[in-house]
Parts: structure tokens; sequence; C-alpha cells
């Protein structure tokens, strides 16, 4: 996804906190299909995806959501007001080795994976969610319409 504007670009840094491997998507990959998430509202906003160990979203996961196990991507959206003008969206974090394991587990390609799983994150930051049947309907077709848009099938077809 290509913006016009590159004063409106979002800001994505992103953070290698585990050992890299060859079947890693890129720097720009992962920014990309981050980017390409991001809705109009929040061009040129601000976030951070920070790449963890499993025992780092395992302790993030039961901190943050009373679930003792690792998990692939948990999302923490900021919380300032409107007023304040801050352009942060918040902060992912993904965990490369159970990418890989759920990827192969559901004969899913990694690169995939990670894009759908990139995209999951970065909605959650601007507010949207799957604990309700509508909420989970309205995400996974917004992540559908960007996956494709990336050149990535239904992530949730079954083979």
């Amino acid at each position: 996804m290509q913006l016009e504007d590159s004063s409106q670009n979002p800001d994505i840094v992103l953070q290698w906190q585990c050992e890299l491997r060859a079947d890693h998507p890129s720097d720009e990959q992962i920014k990309h299909w981050a980017a390409a998430a991001i809705g109009a509202e929040h061009q040129g906003s601000e976030l951070v995806i920070r790449v963890v160990e499993v025992a780092e979203i395992q302790d993030a996961n039961r901190e943050w959501r009373s679930k003792n196990k690792a998990t692939n991507v948990l999302s923490f959206p900021a919380d300032f007001p409107e007023e304040a003008g801050v352009s942060y969206l918040g902060d992912i974090l993904v965990c490369a080795d159970v990418l890989l394991a759920e990827s192969t587990e559901q004969g899913k390609s990694l690169h995939a994976h990670w894009a759908h799983i990139v995209v999951h994150g970065v909605l959650h930051l601007q507010g949207y969610d799957h604990i309700q049947a509508c909420e989970a309907q309205q995400m996974e077709q917004r992540e559908i319409e960007i996956l494709n848009q990336l050149g990535f099938e239904n992530p949730y077809e079954t083979n």
C-alpha cells in the first residue's frame, strides 16, 4: 500500500527481542503489513511491534489477561485523551515461535500467517475486537479485505 503524502505514513518501530531466523519476514514486510491495516483516520500514527520469545509473551499474557500460556499476539492500545493530540496507537507483542508452530499445525504459509497476525494486532489497536460474535465478524471481514489487498488468501478458510 503506497500512501500519497509521506508525512501521513505511519511510524512503525520494529523491535526484535528473539533470535532472527531465515524464515522470519523482513522488517519491511512487517511494516508494510502493519501500515496496510491502519485506517485512514489513523494515518500518521505511531506504533511499536515487538517480536518476542515465548517466555515474554507468556508472562505478558499472564499479567494482562490472566492466561498462563503463550499466545501469538497481544495488543496494548494507547489510552491518551483526544485533546492531548498524541498520535500513538500502542504496542503489539508478536511471538515468532508461536506463529511458526501455528502455521505448521494449520498447514498455512508462515508469511501468510505472520501477515494475518500483524494485521490482527494492528486492528486491535484501533478498537476492533472479537469477544462478541458481531464484533468478531466485523474484525474478520476487515482482516480478509486487508489481507486480500496484500495478496494473501482468506485466513479463515480451511483446506
